[in-house]
C-alpha cells in the first residue's frame, strides 16, 4: 500500500508538470524566446530548488491543514489517484486547470467519506485565495507591462531592448518555476508526508516529486504550454515578461502563506491583465470559458469521485 501511495504521489507530480509547469514557460515559448526542451530543463532545476527551500508550508497545509485526523494509506492513495485523474483529462484536452484545486477537493472528499474532521474554515480561506489570486495577477500584469513599456522607451538601441527582454524573460520563467515548486509540490507529497508511518525521508520525497513534475512537463506539457502562450492571447516579449513576473509573484506570495493556489489561475489572470492593455477583443473568450469551467468542475468532481471511490474501497477492504 505504501508503494502504491508513493506511485500516486509521483502520478500527481507528473500531472503538475504536464498541466501546471507549462504555465511557467508558456509565455516564453509562445513568444518564441525559448525552445520548449530548453525551458523544461530550466523548470526542472528551479522546481527542485523551490520545493527544497520553501515548499514545506504548503506540504503541511495539504497534509494536515485540510483534515485534522490522520488519513489512512488507503485514503491517501484514493485522494492522489482521484486528484490526478481530472488533471490528466484536462491535459488531454489542452486545458490549463488547477492541480491544487483537484487535490484539495480529493482530500476533502476522502475526509468526509472517512468521517474525519474536515477543517471547513480552512477550506473557505483557501477558496477565497483561489478567487483573489487571478485578480491580483491581473492587476499586477497591467501595472508591470505599462512600466516596462515606459522604461524601455528610454533605450535608443532596439538591440539593447531585445537583449534585456530576452534575459529578463528567462529569469522570470525560472522564478515562476521556483514558485511552482514552492507552492504546488505539496499537492503531490503533502498527503504522503502526513502519514504516521514514514518509509522515505521528506527530502527524498521532495526531490522525487520535483523530478516527476519535470518529467510530466517534458512528455505531456507541450499542448498546455501552447494554449497558455498562443491560444488565449498573442504575446510579445514585453507582455511575456510582465505575465511571468506577476504570475510568479502571486504563486510565491501564497506559498509563504502556506496556501496551495492554482498556477493556472495565476497565469490566466496575468494574461487577462495583458488583455486589458491591448483590448479585451484580443482575448479568446472561448478559451477563457473553457478554463473557468475547468476551475469549477475539477475540484467539485474530484471531491465527489474521491468520496465515492474511498467509500467503495473501505467496504471492499472490510
Amino acid at each position: 500500500m505504501i508503494v502504491l501511495v508513493i506511485l500516486g504521489g509521483l502520478y500527481v507530480g507528473a500531472n503538475i508538470g504536464a498541466n501546471d509547469a507549462a504555465n511557467c514557460i508558456g509565455a516564453s515559448v509562445g513568444a518564441g524566446l525559448m525552445r520548449y526542451r530548453t525551458a523544461i530543463i530550466l523548470v526542472a532545476v528551479c522546481v527542485v530548488a523551490g520545493a527544497l527551500l520553501q515548499g514545506g508550508d504548503v506540504v503541511k497545509t495539504v497534509g494536515k491543514g485540510i483534515v485534522s485526523d490522520p488519513i489512512t494509506p488507503l485514503g491517501v492513495m484514493a485522494a492522489l489517484l482521484c486528484g490526478g485523474l481530472f488533471v490528466t483529462l484536462a491535459t488531454f484536452f489542452r486545458i490549463p486547470v488547477s492541480t491544487s484545486q483537484s487535490v484539495v477537493g480529493a482530500v476533502a472528499g476522502v475526509g468526509v467519506a472517512g468521517d474525519l474532521t474536515v477543517k471547513w474554515a480552512k477550506l473557505i480561506r483557501i477558496g477565497q485565495c483561489w478567487v483573489f489570486c487571478p485578480i491580483l495577477t491581473m492587476a499586477l500584469t497591467n501595472i508591470i507591462y505599462r512600466l516596462l513599456r515606459w522604461g524601455l522607451r528610454r533605450f535608443e538601441s532596439s538591440r539593447t531592448v531585445q537583449q534585456f527582454l530576452t534575459i529578463t524573460v528567462v529569469v522570470t520563467a525560472g522564478y515562476a518555476a521556483y514558485s511552482l515548486g514552492a507552492n504546488n509540490l505539496g499537492n503531490a507529497i503533502g498527503p504522503i508526508v502526513a502519514l504516521e508511518t514514514q518509509v522515505l525521508d521528506v527530502r527524498i520525497l521532495t526531490v522525487a516529486g520535483a523530478l516527476s513534475i519535470a518529467m510530466g512537463a517534458l512528455v505531456f506539457g507541450r499542448g498546455v504550454a501552447e494554449t497558455v502562450g498562443r491560444d488565449i492571447i498573442p504575446l510579445d516579449m514585453q507582455s511575456a515578461t510582465a505575465v511571468q513576473i506577476s504570475s510568479a509573484f502571486g504563486l510565491h506570495l501564497f506559498s509563504m502563506m502556506g496556501i496551495p493556489v492554482s498556477t493556472s489561475q495565476s497565469i490566466i489572470g496575468a494574461l487577462l491583465g495583458i488583455g486589458m492593455v491591448h483590448g479585451i477583443k484580443t482575448v479568446s473568450k472561448r478559451k477563457i470559458a473553457e478554463v473557468v469551467i475547468g476551475w469549477i468542475a475539477v475540484p467539485s468532481m474530484s471531491g465527489v469521485v474521491s468520496f465515492l471511490f474511498y467509500s467503495l474501497l473501505t467496504r471492499v477492504s472490510w
